[in-house]
C-alpha cells in the first residue's frame, strides 16, 4: 500500500504539471503530445517551466505537510494559505482562493470561506483519502477543510466525492468509481446527476470531443469533476489518460490532477511513466510526503 500513497501524491502532481501550460485553453485533442510542455507567452502560468506543477498540488502538499506533522487543522490550513498567498507563491490560484485571501486581508476580518463551486478546494481531498481508515471520517475531516475556501454544499459533495474516489482505489474497492458516484448522489442531487450522465455517455461509447462538449471542461466542480470521472473510465493506460486530461481544455490542470491521483491510489507509483517521474518537480519531496502518511495512516489503523 506504501507504492499507493506515493502513487497518488505523485500522479496528482504529474497531471496538474501536464495539464499546466494547457489551463484555460480550447481542447488540444487533434494535435496531443506527450510529456511536459511550457505554457504559451503571455499565458498565465508562462513564468513556469515544463514538469512544475501549480496551485493545486501546492494545496495538496500544504494540508499533506500538516496532516504528516500532527498539526493540521483548520485555522492553521487558513494561516499557512493566507501567508503562502500574500508572499506571492500561489501560482495562478484559483478564484474562490484568491478571493477569500484578498477579501480578509482588506477587511481584516476573520477568515472564511465564499459560496463558490469552483474547484480550487478539491486537492486537499487526496490526503485526506488517503490518511484516514475510516472513509467517513476521511470525508468529514476533508469537508471542513474545503469549508476554509468554499462554503458551497456542492463544493463540500465534490470533496466529499472525491475523497471516497481516491479512499476506495486505494482500498482496492470493486469499483471506485460506482462508489463515487453513490457518494454524489447522495451528497448533491445536481453533482451526482452530471457525474451518472458522464457515466452514461462513456458507456454508450461517446467520443471525447463530443463528451466535452456535452460535459464540460470549466473551472466547477460541476464540470471538472464529471469529465475527469469520464476518462478515468474511458482511459485504462496510464500515458493515455494522463495525455488526454492534459489536453481536454479548460481546468486541465485539476482534471489531471485528479485522473493522476486516481492512477497512483488504484495502481500504484509504478504505474507512473518513469519519464514523467523522473521530470516532475519537488519528486522527491512528494514521494517523502507519501512515505510519512503512509506511516500515520498504520498508526491510525493500529489504535482502531
Amino acid at each position: 500500500m506504501l507504492k499507493k500513497f506515493k502513487g497518488s501524491l505523485l500522479g496528482a502532481a504529474i497531471g496538474d504539471a501536464l495539464g499546466m501550460p494547457n489551463e484555460s485553453t480550447a481542447p488540444n485533442l487533434n494535435k496531443m503530445k506527450y510529456g511536459y510542455r511550457r505554457p504559451y507567452k503571455g499565458h498565465p502560468n508562462e513564468g513556469l517551466n515544463p514538469g512544475q506543477y501549480t496551485d493545486d498540488t501546492q494545496l495538496m502538499i500544504l494540508v499533506a505537510t500538516l496532516i504528516a506533522d500532527g498539526k493540521y487543522n483548520e485555522e492553521r490550513y487558513s494561516s499557512a494559505l493566507h501567508e503562502l498567498y500574500a508572499q506571492g507563491n500561489l501560482r495562478f490560484p484559483d478564484g474562490s482562493v484568491s478571493a477569500v485571501c484578498e477579501d480578509n486581508v482588506k477587511k481584516n476580518a476573520p477568515r472564511k470561506g465564499v459560496k463558490s463551486t469552483t474547484s480550487g478546494c478539491l486537492p486537499i481531498a487526496i490526503p485526506f483519502g488517503l490518511t484516514f481508515p475510516d472513509i467517513n471520517e476521511g470525508s468529514e475531516r476533508a469537508v471542513r477543510a474545503c469549508n476554509v475556501t468554499h462554503t458551497h454544499p456542492a463544493a463540500h459533495a465534490a470533496v466529499s466525492t472525491f475523497t471516497s474516489l481516491i479512499y476506495h482505489a486505494l482500498h482496492n474497492a470493486p469499483d471506485p468509481v460506482e462508489q463515487a458516484l453513490e457518494k454524489a448522489q447522495d451528497e448533491d442531487e445536481v453533482l451526482g446527476g452530471k457525474i451518472r450522465n458522464a457515466l452514461v455517455l462513456e458507456k454508450e461509447g461517446m467520443d471525447i470531443e463530443t463528451a466535452l462538449l456535452k460535459i464540460g471542461n470549466d473551472v466547477s466542480v460541476f464540470q471538472t469533476l464529471p469529465i475527469a470521472i469520464f476518462l478515468i473510465r474511458r482511459y485504462s493506460y496510464p500515458p493515455d489518460l494522463l495525455t488526454v486530461a492534459a489536453n481536454a481544455g479548460g481546468n486541465t490542470d485539476t482534471i489531471g490532477l485528479i485522473c493522476g491521483a486516481y492512477l497512483g491510489a488504484a495502481q500504484g507509483i509504478d504505474a507512473l511513466p518513469s519519464d514523467l517521474l523522473e521530470g516532475l518537480e519537488d519528486r522527491q519531496r512528494i514521494e517523502l510526503l507519501g512515505q510519512r502518511l503512509f506511516s500515520l495512516y498504520q498508526h491510525k489503523l493500529e489504535q482502531m
